[in-house]
């Protein structure tokens, strides 16, 4: 019994011991497999690695290229499009200023290397490198391919941009260079063909740039190489006719390599723990969890960035804005936010489209990302909303308005979107935290309300938070409110300024104004309360009001015409027209006794927008007059393009024209000017009867001011008209006798 008890014991020790051995296989089969599979997953993933890191290298290398040679487009362009070198070069032929402005700007090669102008034959006029006159022959310095770019500037002349660019191979190696032909900042181009000249900008593709460009965009080992080069991710520059000129190459970092052999190591140790497999599950475990812990700080991290600029986004910008605060508290420092609101961004996102919009923010978010501290945060807060925060030692606002500088001169410059060239500015406001003393809400606020008080001042402005400002807001809030209600209730009214004949002085017409008696506050200047009706949306019902009010009133003159203001708020409106119309059928006033006026401003953001609404307005019969004629960027293609049925002269003018011989030769160009495009003048400030005289000589056929009448009530509009008709009446009554 006991042998079969012992026999017992060892069949099931024997049994015991080839179940463990089958676990032990099992496991270690198991282990095996799941070695090769985690060996070969993390393989794959290297490979990935590198060819995703490659790919970023050659997709920045190709943006780095074309960088390269947008600035030296975007430099071709200022000095090709401007009006002193199309006088220079065609008029005077001054090589002093062509030496001055191309020749002498060659030799710090900041912009460019080599300037050259050419002829329609492609015959150099005059040719600099290095700040020194060129000796040698132009082709054989830049090639034959650069003649290329000329002939496309040519051509596109007629249908586009007259301006090309592209790489070249001279003899100084690989260059940027581009062409374009000289001409007005219009346009235009004051000769014919055959006589006209091109500029030819080079800037050298050198080992300094290649390294710059290199240290710029984070690209390791940055080189150039021959054409025929074999490399597995390489960017070829090619020149205008289609010809390789070299290959720019790099060192591939090859990330998930050095991830692998990181890892490797630690599987294949794997295989020889077989037998604590326990210990390799927990070993596995824990590096899986780890990875899962990455992976949940990677997604925490994605969910604090904006998914269109890369940028914070405005939760990422609150976390970071604490973390500064709380340490300004403890080492005494300053913390600095700068919030910024794009000018003009809506007009062009509704002109081109919401495609072109989104790549306009992130051309801004990229170039803020260049003009920032390092320590800086940058975040965008959604539209075209951006903010800054960064610490400094400073007890002072100074750093941050150096950066507002910065970032206001880099937004003054043209930005080339796609083929669109766009020009953007902003409103910025600049609040600190004093050793942390403002926590993150009341910071944020207090830069947010500065902000809105630099767009109140006008376009790229800043503005620094002071106390007063909260009792500016919580009074504009009050003038908002009462504004919204007296448009509600009709309690604004309308005076008229008469417009008269400059040759009789009879009134014709009159312009409408309005006038707001504020209850407990009296009169506010429409200055004061016209801007707030922009900002808060009300201009359209407050415009409305106006020019019902204008044509109600003027069914009593049936001799004169009314003129009436159009913001660009009710101008941007596709309805607008529709409004009018409506004001007209309701009054039952004839479309061709009303003007609407219009200022430069919203036509040089928005010329497509504006010639449709123009042609929808005079298609109902009504006048369309361009305002403040003079006071900015006037520009002949307005008048030729829109077709205005009449121009106001503005008053920064004609308030000179007896004492200041410069500004009686610039009325007297403006008023001919438009009398050759057919187009009547009113000219406006007229003060004294000298001054009118003097308009009415010039040519102007209507006149405005306080000379002939300040704004006066609808009754003296009226009471004026009937002393106007008597006095013509008994004149024809004399001459009939």
């Amino acid at each position: 019994m006991g042998a079969g008890i012992e026999s017992l014991r060892h069949s099931t020790q024997v049994g015991r011991h080839s179940i463990v051995t089958a676990v032990l296989i099992t496991f270690a089969v198991v282990v095996a497999v799941v070695t090769l599979m985690v060996l070969t997953a993390i393989g794959r993933v290297a490979d990935y690695s590198n060819k995703l890191d490659d790919e970023r290298s050659w997709e920045t290398t190709v943006g780095a290229l074309k960088t390269f040679q947008g600035q030296l487009e975007a430099t071709l362009h200022d000095h090709s499009a401007r009006n002193d070198a199309a006088r220079s070069v065609y008029g005077r032929d001054d090589r002093g200023w062509v030496a001055g402005n191309y020749g002498d700007i060659s030799s710090n090669g900041a912009l460019f290397d080599t300037a050259v102008i050419v002829d329609d034959n492609n015959k150099p006029i005059v040719a600099y490198h290095d700040g020194e006159r060129m000796t040698e022959n132009v082709e054989d310095v830049l090639g034959t391919a650069v003649w290329a770019l000329v002939d496309q500037a040519r051509t596109t002349r007629i249908t586009g941009v007259p301006e090309a660019g592209g790489y070249i191979m001279t003899s100084h190696g690989i260059a940027a260079a581009a062409a374009a032909t000289i001409r007005e900042r219009s346009g235009r181009i004051p000769v014919p063909e055959g006589q006209r000249r091109y500029l030819i900008l080079v800037r050298y593709l050198d080992a300094a740039r290649i390294k710059m460009l290199s240290n710029t965009y984070v690209i390791s080992g940055l080189k150039l190489m021959p054409p025929e080069t074999v490399a597995r991710y390489a960017v070829s520059i090619v020149d205008p006719l289609g010809k390789s000129l070299g290959r720019l190459v790099w060192n591939s970092r090859e990330p998930g390599d050095l991830s692998y052999q990181q890892v490797r190591p630690l599987v294949l140790g794997a295989l020889g723990l077989v037998g604590l497999f326990f210990v390799v599950l927990l070993i596995l475990g824990s590096l899986a969890g780890r990875r899962l812990r990455a992976e949940e700080v990677q997604a925490r991290q994605g969910s604090l960035r904006d998914r269109l600029s890369g940028l914070l986004n405005r939760e990422g910008l609150r976390l970071d804005v604490d973390r500064l605060v709380e340490r300004a508290r403890s080492d005494g420092s300053n913390v600095l936010l700068l919030y910024l609101d794009l000018d003009g961004f809506k007009e062009i996102n509704d002109a081109y489209g919401h495609g072109t919009g989104d790549q306009l923010i992130r051309a801004v978010a990229a170039g803020l990302s260049v003009l920032v501290p390092a320590q800086a945060s940058l975040a965008r807060l959604g539209g075209d909303e951006f903010a800054i925060v960064f610490p400094t030692k400073e007890l002072n606002d100074a750093p941050a308005l150096r950066l507002a500088e910065q970032v206001l001169d880099f937004l003054s410059e043209p930005l080339e979107i796609g083929r669109r060239v766009v020009v953007v500015g902003a409103s910025i406001g600049i609040a600190s935290s004093q050793e942390g003393r403002t926590d993150r809400e009341e910071l944020v606020r207090r830069a947010d309300l500065a902000m809105y008080k630099a767009k109140e001042a006008g376009r790229a402005r800043m503005a620094c938070y002071e106390t007063a400002m909260d009792a500016h807001r919580e009074e504009r809030n009050a003038l908002e409110l009462d504004l919204r209600r007296a448009i509600e209730t009709e309690e604004l009214t309308v005076a008229y300024q008469p417009l008269v004949d400059a040759s009789s002085c009879e009134m014709t017409g009159v312009e409408a104004l309005v006038r707001w008696n504020r209850p407990g506050h009296g009169p506010i200047s429409p200055e004061a309360f016209i801007p707030v009706a922009e900002t808060s949306g009300l201009i359209e019902a407050l415009g409305l009001l106006v020019l019902r009010r204008a044509c109600e009133a003027a069914q009593q003159w049936p001799e004169l015409r009314v003129a009436v203001n159009v913001s660009p708020g009710q101008f941007r409106n596709p309805a607008f027209a529709d409004y009018v119309r409506n004001v007209l059928n309701s009054t039952g006033i004839e479309a061709g006794r009303v003007t609407l006026e219009i200022t430069e401003g919203y036509i040089i953001q928005n010329p497509e927008r504006t010639r449709q609404s123009i042609e929808r307005l005079k298609a109902l019969g009504v006048k369309v007059a361009l305002d403040d004629f003079g006071s900015g960027f006037s520009s002949i293609g307005y008048l030729r393009q829109f077709g205005f049925d009449r121009i106001k002269i503005d008053r920064s003018l004609t308030m000179n024209v007896l004492e200041d011989s410069r500004a009686r030769e610039m009325l007297r160009a403006t008023v001919a000017l438009a009398r050759s495009l057919d187009i009547p003048v009113t000219a406006e400030g007229i003060e004294i009867e000298e001054q009118g005289r003097a308009l009415q000589n010039f040519g102007c056929d209507e006149l405005q001011g306080y000379f002939y009448g300040k704004p006066m009530p609808e009754a003296e509009i009226s009471k004026r008209l009937s002393i106007q008709n008597a006095a013509a009446l008994d004149e024809e009554r004399g001459a009939a006798a």
